[in-house]
């Protein structure tokens, strides 16, 4: 409960201090959402898979973290803190328009961003925050549910959100952030991989199995 406090807090302030007033019935609409479907996925976690939810509240960066790894996160990190006030100031000064049935669709999407990450939670209790293998926790190559079509759908259902965000919000320069952001998943993913293929039995033979790693058919 504090670190979403804190998250609200800090997101709060990346949007409403960039847009110059705190009448932005969208950005409290989507602050709402946000933080609601990510309480629903905590709470059920908690109930679900207790060791699971302990591995998704470690940092993203730790000490003993490979020097690539923790250079992407850093990179996601600030394309994040940059994000939000982008489309603040896109409100603000009125660069772009967003109708408020699109803006109905990008809830929508973001919901299914959480949905998606729940699906993929449920077949995958290894689903750590950290590029690592598990060995103490029994890990292995999981094939079912969303990872029989992508190999990484966890980072695949941030494409939702990151087309949703900008549409609730009204601003169509926040898609802009789809470029770097999917650039940087597919860095991670790459490096996850690599790890996997040496280090966990069955993940070679189920790469060759799944080819595309963010979207079915097309990445």
């Amino acid at each position: 409960m504090l670190r979403s406090l804190v998250s609200f807090a800090i997101m709060s302030a990346l949007l409403f201090l960039p847009a110059g007033t705190l009448a932005w019935p969208q950005a409290w609409g989507f602050l709402a959402l946000f933080h609601i479907c990510g309480l629903a996925l905590w709470l059920w976690l908690r109930k679900a898979d207790p060791a699971l939810l302990q591995e998704r509240q470690a940092s993203p960066l730790e000490a003993t973290q490979a020097p690539r790894d923790r250079a992407i996160m850093v990179a996601i990190l600030v394309v994040f803190a940059l994000w939000l006030p982008l489309m603040a100031l896109d409100v603000r000064f009125h660069w772009s328009h967003v109708s408020m049935a699109w803006q109905a669709v990008g809830a929508m999407l973001i919901v299914i961003a959480y949905a998606g990450w729940a699906w993929v939670l449920a077949f995958n209790s290894f689903a750590s925050t950290q590029i690592k293998l598990q060995p103490e926790r029994g890990q292995v190559a999981v094939a079912d549910g969303p990872y029989a079509f992508v190999r990484h759908p966890m980072y695949g259902f941030v494409v939702p959100l990151m087309v949703g965000v900008p549409l609730m919000l009204g601003s169509l320069w926040g898609l802009a952030i789809l470029v770097p952001a999917i650039a940087l998943m597919d860095a991670r993913a790459r490096g996850e991989e690599a790890l996997m293929m040496d280090g966990l039995a069955g993940y070679r033979a189920y790469a060759a199995r799944v080819h595309h790693r963010l979207v079915p058919g097309l990445w």
